[in-house]
């Protein structure tokens, strides 16, 4: 039997559209791609609803090693893009001093309420007891996560990947050395599968036989909202230690977000009835942003490993199947190093020195 392609990629998604540049861009003699997705466009789920922030004091040790070298990539621009994909968005972590002193996933400077008022002024009326200090982080970068996507989509398709959309995974079955995919109406042979499918990833992995590693969509709204007079340029992301909400300017006013982890079955998430009214008021009573109406409003969900570390690495047990799952809401943080970490194991065998043993050891399937 010999395969249609090389490599198949499920999941059009961040993960997957920027293994298949990496891959591309690394291409080698005899590589072959496909990418298949379950939605009739690119990005449906996830990517299109990101909050466009990428914070390197953010999550876990890992997650932090691969946000620092995916964000210095993206800093130096991508080849061809018509602009610069990222510029700086400072953030400011709010909360009593018991909360900020709790406060784990966040690595930045400790500043007092006076510090926070001068670059919040907003924050004015929130209580002492609410808002005794802050951390600062100021080498956080705002993102236009379109432009990213679709240079990674356009990098992939101008050498050749096979680009399949309305085409979900129904089956798979391994003989000789090859999987033989059925995804919508397509019949797919490939010696490597790379999981890339967000949400689904676990449900993917049932399909090819391998065990799930308990990934777990948790839910995230978010809304663009008009304010009466805008945040100035620059100003900081704003997020409360009990992760009870944040916001950051944007050029139609503001986002806002509930900042919910709350789990859900894979799905074409919306938000909860009268969910974003309830956050508008809170906002509108706490804080003088002074929000004047919803523009658009959505719900994402970010999908976690048990330890909250990404998953990048061949299956243990079946052969040809590469896991690269769990970015949680790291995708876009993670997403340029987590492709070189994942086109490593497939073209080299292991993901390379450039990312520390800790790291490369946390990101194995092989840990659970």
């Amino acid at each position: 039997m010999t395969p249609q392609t090389r490599i198949l990629i499920i999941g059009g998604g961040i993960a997957g559209l920027s293994v298949a540049s990496e891959l591309c861009r690394r291409r080698r003699t005899g590589m072959g791609l496909t990418l298949v997705e379950a939605e009739p466009r690119l990005a449906h789920h996830t990517s299109s609803r990101s909050a466009q922030h990428l914070s390197p004091g953010y999550g876990p040790p890992a997650v932090r090693e691969l946000t620092r070298l995916t964000v210095a990539q993206l800093r130096d621009g991508l080849p061809g893009a018509s602009g610069p994909v990222v510029w700086p968005a400072p953030t400011v972590v709010i909360g009593s001093d018991d909360q900020l002193a709790a406060e784990t996933t966040f690595t930045s400077e400790q500043i007092d309420r006076a510090r926070v008022l001068e670059l919040c002024p907003e924050l004015a009326g929130v209580p002492d007891r609410a808002l005794q200090g802050g951390l600062f982080e100021d080498d956080a970068v705002r993102t236009d996560a379109p432009a990213i996507l679709e240079w990674h989509r356009s990098q992939a398709a101008e050498a050749g990947t096979r680009i399949l959309t309305d085409s979900p995974v129904r089956s798979a079955s391994y003989d000789d050395g090859v999987w033989t995919v059925l995804a919508g109406d397509h019949r797919l042979n490939a010696e490597i599968v790379i999981n890339a499918a967000g949400a689904w990833a676990d449900k993917v992995a049932g399909l090819f036989g391998a065990s799930t590693l308990g990934l777990q969509p948790l839910r995230r709204t978010a809304a663009v909202v008009e304010l009466e007079r805008p945040l100035e340029p620059g100003h900081p992301v704003v997020v409360t230690a009990d992760g009870g909400w944040y916001y950051r300017a944007d050029p139609e006013g503001a986002m806002i977000s509930t900042g919910e982890a709350e789990p859900e079955e894979p799905c074409d998430s919306v938000p909860h009835p009268g969910q974003i009214e309830a956050l508008v008021d809170e906002l509108n009573s706490t804080t003088d942003l002074r929000i004047t109406g919803v523009k658009r409003a959505w719900t994402g969900q970010r999908t976690t490993a048990p330890d909250g570390v990404p998953v990048c690495g061949f299956d243990p047990r079946v052969p040809g199947f590469l896991w690269l799952a769990g970015q949680s809401g790291y995708g876009f943080q993670t997403s340029t190093a987590l492709a070189r970490a994942a086109a490593d194991c497939l073209l080299d065998g292991c993901i390379g020195a450039w990312c520390s043993p800790e790291t490369t050891e946390a990101l194995s399937p092989a840990r659970f």
